[in-house]
């Protein structure tokens, strides 16, 4: 004899699970007490946080909950950033920020979505993570205000000097339209009067305007960024903080300047709970992603998946380790291993060297001990 059970909620009982699906003019609000159940739907307008007090309450009576029942909420990080989750958490409410590419997805190559789905499928996952079930996403940290706005002056850093980058791009572009290759520099235009083109005349006007207005906004671009890097040397965060001793000692290591201590310390070495080197690999992208099904196995690279400011600084960093650290152990493993071969795998070897470096150096500020071989700065009189 075959036995039938009703459809339950398996979630903690006397919860109120809550999912936000955030838009730029409207938010959803979804509401569930357990999975399986078909979520209460409501929408408000985009940042009426106001609202959602009284929605919480009318989905409990809905619900059949008690109004002293546990809220445990949920949304996606996004363009929304923290401001929410801090919100939530100062009015007595659970939340968690969720990495959307970490969430569980239906593989299918056409499936219907609509925002009702979504955010049943987000209360869903919601409950199987409140009864413990890790591996559903994965939760972002939050940041207190303090340590996200340190992050803001190195990540002005890396916007002013792409600015550069592509306006250096445009002008060098611009002129080899016209077959004239000239230094980008103080004297830029003199230079530029004075260059000819092929038949001997001079750079058309309206082409010598518009490099003109390109290497003016060059020179504040370039003025803009070492007003902020003496900023930062003039002033950096407080020694007894975290971030401002990630800072200070990871500057005691020769290769390390200034950039890329605020960019390590204000972004993960300053606030973050570190546990061991795979999660530090994790964090920062710089792990392997293996492809394996019956006898096919290759490796896909590193995952690329995590912050995408510290990768980019590490790889810059490994270039300049293998400059002014060249005794050191990770050097000469690198030079055993790849300094040999091509272009290609140089590049290759760079990013492995990057991620024994990026341990390496957390070791460093965990306990103190200089990587192997590696020499410090010498002391300031």
């Amino acid at each position: 004899m075959t036995m039938t059970r009703d459809r339950e909620s398996t979630a903690p009982m006397g919860c109120l699970l809550m999912a936000f699906e955030l838009g730029q003019r409207s938010w959803k609000l979804g509401f569930s007490a357990g999975i399986g159940q078909r979520p209460r739907v409501r929408q408000i307008p985009a940042g009426a946080v106001g609202v959602i007090g009284n929605e919480i309450v009318r989905a409990k009576m809905r619900l059949g909950l008690p109004g002293e029942a546990a809220v445990i909420s949920c949304y996606e990080a996004g363009r929304d950033g923290f401001w929410l989750h801090r919100y939530l958490v100062a009015h007595g409410i659970t939340n968690h920020v969720v990495d959307s590419s970490s969430i569980e997805v239906n593989r299918r190559a056409r499936r219907a979505k609509t925002d009702r789905l979504d955010l049943g499928g987000l209360l869903n996952l919601l409950a199987r993570y409140v009864m413990g079930d890790r591996r559903v996403w994965r939760v972002v940290r939050v940041p207190t205000v303090t340590d996200e706005d340190a992050r803001q002056l190195p990540r002005t850093w890396e916007t002013l000097t792409e600015d550069r980058t592509r306006l250096s791009n445009r002008m060098k572009g611009l002129l080899t339209t016209q077959g004239v290759q000239i230094p980008i520099d103080k004297n830029f235009l003199e230079h530029l009067h004075a260059a000819r083109l092929w038949d001997g005349t001079p750079v058309p006007t309206g082409l010598q305007e518009r490099l003109a207005q390109d290497w003016t906004q060059l020179g504040q671009v370039e003025r803009q960024l070492r007003e902020r890097k003496a900023r930062a040397r003039r002033r950096p965060p407080e020694a007894a903080t975290p971030t401002g001793h990630a800072i200070a000692q990871l500057q005691t290591l020769r290769a390390i300047g200034v950039t890329g201590a605020w960019v390590l310390a204000t972004e993960i070495f300053g606030w973050r709970q570190i546990e061991n080197r795979r999660q530090l690999g994790g964090l920062v992208g710089l792990v392997p992603a293996p492809y394996q099904s019956g006898e096919t196995a290759y490796d896909q690279g590193i995952t690329r998946a995590g912050n995408t400011h510290v990768r980019r600084v590490m790889v810059q960093l490994a270039w300049v380790w293998l400059q002014y650290q060249p005794d050191s152990a990770l050097s000469q493993w690198y030079q055993q291993r790849f300094g040999g071969g091509g272009k290609r795998l140089r590049r290759i070897g760079i990013v492995a060297l990057a991620r024994k470096l990026l341990i390496a150096l957390w070791r460093y500020l965990e306990t103190g001990a200089v990587p192997d071989g590696a020499r410090l700065k010498p002391m300031e009189v």
